[in-house]
């Protein structure tokens, strides 16, 4: 499978901004999804995970400004990011969760295909 992420760009702290990540390969209704993102010097964290059954999990960093969907037709994920701060400037990914993991979907470890990144820088 291939995930081409998209969206990032430079904005101002407030703005809203969203990421895609188009799937080939696999059916992303048939996965569940996340995205996760890497900020310089830092470790990559988690942001957001949607289920195959549609329930979305976040960080507690994002939640309530961060919103993951899904469009089937399209074979695509999103990622709405409403209320940015500087803080989130990093580069985001997208990711394949593996089926045979059943953790709570917040560990790199538990992806097993991953996107290119797209940065999004947010400046104050």
């Amino acid at each position: 499978v291939q995930l081409q992420a998209s969206g990032g760009g430079l904005v101002q702290a407030g703005d809203s901004l969203s990421l895609s990540c188009a799937a080939s390969g696999r059916a992303v209704s048939s996965y569940a999804m996340g995205w996760f993102r890497q900020a310089p010097g830092k470790e990559r964290e988690f942001v957001s995970a949607l289920t195959r059954s549609g329930l979305s999990t976040y960080a507690a960093s994002v939640k309530g400004r961060f919103t993951i969907s899904r469009e089937n037709a399209k074979n695509t994920v999103y990622l709405q990011m409403n209320s940015l701060k500087p803080e989130d400037t990093a580069v985001y990914f997208c990711a394949v969760h593996g089926p045979r993991y059943t953790g709570t979907y917040a560990s790199a470890r538990e992806y097993d295909y991953w996107g290119q990144g797209t940065l999004v820088t947010v400046s104050s």
